[in-house]
């Protein structure tokens, strides 16, 4: 029997990634992630998910991301109960992650018993789990060390590699013993970027036989990181002109501290006008906490000002975290210019969409798009600049002004995707497969890899199993 590869999530999509990978002693589940997108569809999704834990032994888990880590939970509330291993920082992330994923599936479900019963019926749904089950989750994760090798299966060892895609990254390298032979096995889980901001950059994996890559930017290039910068400056400046608000929706975790730390070094430099900025999420500062005490992670850059220099780079004066529903709506009460970062990234839930309702129609204001927006979310319609949007139950014309910066992202590009893989012996890579991507951008970064020397380049199915051999 050969090593199998199939996937049951984020083929052919770019959230819910569930990859597994199948040896003739054990079954290897990579990421257990949740969909996101459109809300209803989201849901029946995630409600109806294939959390069979009969024959995973065990379970990696590549970074914090809620895409990758999101129904952790619920697999060991269907009685997984091996190990999962991940690095220091994302246990930690992950941890946060989860649990504020419960806290708000509590609280859905309440308001939607509320409102069923004002129309005098009765609903029975329940979360797909609670704060217990994350509990459960966070205590089975095994922490690993980059590049620290471990047996984590029968003929099996695992070695983690920085992604540089958020904090605790990792590319998972498996090392299988096969027939007599090591077969290498990496996945990307979320391939990130060189030159960002605090965390290191991607690191090379040892040259693997499979490698199987995210795509969700296969057919896009970003912007360079200084031109970003530049952008970002006069953003904020000629929106405080106006007397305008920036609305800034981003995720809680990495976005939200990258920008904090751009802003920051602005800030710094005069490059933007002294104007309150908020970052209205709890879990955005808890997760900005959690970046504080892992400094093994960090660039020479931040490692220089943060540890030699005892400057927080994640705290200036012009700069507030708001933590309480009250101290979010005194944020309504800012006369004049102000930064507010808010959650969720894709504008589907959270804080932000209170601030959304309160600003969209204000020509004055900006709402400043800042990574990848899922098809069929709020978040993609106000990026397309569609007119009339709905937050909420109510519907609103779109007059504020709307732009993006793509070069905030943390997912590499078809080019940088195309960078790293080269540097890899393609002699010895006999196939890269591609995960995590809509299908057009999978088709054109097949294309840019075929032409770069990789030899074969296949888009994972659902439920399609590939041999490695």
């Amino acid at each position: 029997m050969g090593i199998k590869l199939y996937s049951k999530g984020g083929a052919g999509e770019v959230t819910g990634s569930r990859h597994y990978l199948e040896t003739e002693d054990a079954v290897i589940q990579i990421d257990c992630g949740a969909f996101q997108g459109r809300r209803a569809e989201a849901e029946r999704k995630n409600r109806n998910i294939d959390s069979d834990v009969s024959g995973v032994d065990a379970v990696v888990l590549t970074h914090a991301h809620f895409d990758h880590c999101g129904m952790l939970p619920l697999l060991i509330k269907d009685g997984y109960n091996g190990n999962v291993f991940a690095t220091p920082a994302t246990r930690d992330l992950a941890s946060l992650i989860m649990m504020d994923s419960a806290k708000i599936q509590a609280r859905d479900i309440e308001f939607l018993r509320k409102e069923a019963k004002k129309a005098g019926e009765t609903f029975e749904g329940e979360p797909l789990y609670d704060e217990k089950d994350a509990i459960a989750a966070a205590n089975q994760i095994i922490t690993v060390s980059y590049g620290r090798p471990l047996p984590i299966a029968a003929h099996t060892t695992l070695t983690f590699v920085d992604a540089g895609h958020i904090l605790g990254s990792a590319l998972a390298v498996l090392y299988i013993k096969h027939e007599g032979k090591e077969i290498r096995a990496a996945f990307s889980g979320d391939l990130g970027r060189n030159n960002k901001a605090i965390i290191r950059d991607p690191q090379k994996i040892p040259d693997p036989d499979y490698l199987i890559m995210e795509s969700t930017y296969g057919d896009r290039l970003h912007e360079n990181q200084d031109d970003a910068l530049k952008k970002l400056a006069n953003i904020v400046s000629s929106t405080a002109e106006k007397g305008g608000k920036i609305i800034i929706p981003a995720f809680a975790v990495e976005r939200t501290q990258e920008l904090i730390y751009m802003l920051h070094l602005l800030t710094d430099r005069g490059s933007i006008p002294d104007i309150p900025i908020f970052v209205d999420s709890p879990m955005a500062t808890n997760a900005t906490s959690i970046f504080r005490v892992h400094p093994e992670c960090y660039d020479k850059e931040t490692h220089d000002a943060f540890i030699k220099h005892h400057k927080n780079p994640f705290g200036f004066n012009n700069l507030k975290y708001t933590a309480s529903v009250e101290e979010s709506k005194e944020i309504n009460n800012v006369n004049g210019p102000a930064i507010i970062i808010a959650s969720d990234g894709m504008c589907e839930a959270g804080r932000i969409r209170h601030h959304l309702l309160r600003t969209v129609e204000d020509p004055r204001n900006t709402i400043l798009i800042v990574g990848y927006m899922a098809a069929h979310t709020l978040g993609r319609r106000i990026k397309e600049k569609q007119k009339r949007i709905r937050i909420f139950r109510g519907h609103y014309n779109l007059k504020a002004r709307v732009e993006s910066i793509d070069a905030f992202s943390a997912h590499a590009d078809y080019s940088e995707i195309r960078d790293y893989i080269k540097q890899l012996d393609l002699n010895r890579l006999k196939k890269v497969f591609l995960v995590h991507g809509e299908p057009d951008a999978q088709q054109h970064l097949k294309k840019i890899l075929l032409e770069s020397g990789v030899r074969a380049v296949e888009s994972v199915a659902y439920h399609n199993t590939y041999e490695l051999k």
